[in-house]
């Protein structure tokens, strides 16, 4: 799952509303790549570079998304999962990341008081949440049944492959477009926890 607001289709307007500087449309197809084994390596820069600059305000920081299933094909962003205590208090974590050279490029006061940075050398989507919110666990879930559950590791790839060949305006349009499959794959994984 790349980390988005799966339940949701946003509008353009509220596209631009979140995001911090230029939005630029894709107008494309999404660029898929084979897993590369080295995408754990560069999450492992990543993570000690945000401790370095956090230190214990880092709470947790999760490799995450399609790079963080082994075998699965992926755009080649590394998704980043980093849980502070308050994502909406900008100032408690923004400066110092920035100081890292990290970018903040959307903010979503309505979605879970959401972050999002780009990385300074790294292609990189580091998502930060607040302490308790629902979607750490909906990421690592999804992220561990992947690992763990063949079928629906296929179901997923061939989902991805076969929507990233079409033309989307924003990215977004193309993570909102895998809600169905990645909903249906979490029920099934919120099931078997609860059996």
């Amino acid at each position: 799952m790349d980390p988005a607001r799966h339940s949701q289709k946003l509008t353009d307007e509220q596209i631009r509303q979140g995001t911090i500087g230029e939005l630029k449309p894709h107008d494309a197809p999404i660029m898929l790549v084979e897993y590369d084994p080295e995408w754990p390596r560069m999450f492992t820069i990543e993570e000690r570079r945000i401790r370095s600059a956090l230190g214990d305000r880092a709470l947790l920081i999760e490799h995450i998304g399609s790079t963080a299933v082994p075998g699965l094909m992926a755009k080649p962003i590394i998704d980043i999962l980093l849980i502070v205590e308050d994502s909406s208090d900008e100032r408690s974590h923004v400066p110092a990341l920035e100081a890292e050279g990290y970018v903040l490029r959307i903010r979503e006061h309505d979605w879970h008081e959401h972050r999002l940075f780009k990385g300074p050398d790294i292609n990189i989507n580091m998502h930060v949440f607040s302490r308790g919110s629902s979607e750490i666990e909906r990421h690592l879930a999804f992220r561990d049944w992947l690992r763990t559950h063949p079928d629906d590791f296929k179901l997923y790839a061939e989902t991805k492959r076969r929507l990233a060949g079409q033309q989307w305006h924003y990215v977004q349009n193309y993570a909102e477009a895998k809600s169905e499959v990645v909903e249906t794959i979490l029920a099934r994984a919120s099931s078997k926890k609860k059996a």
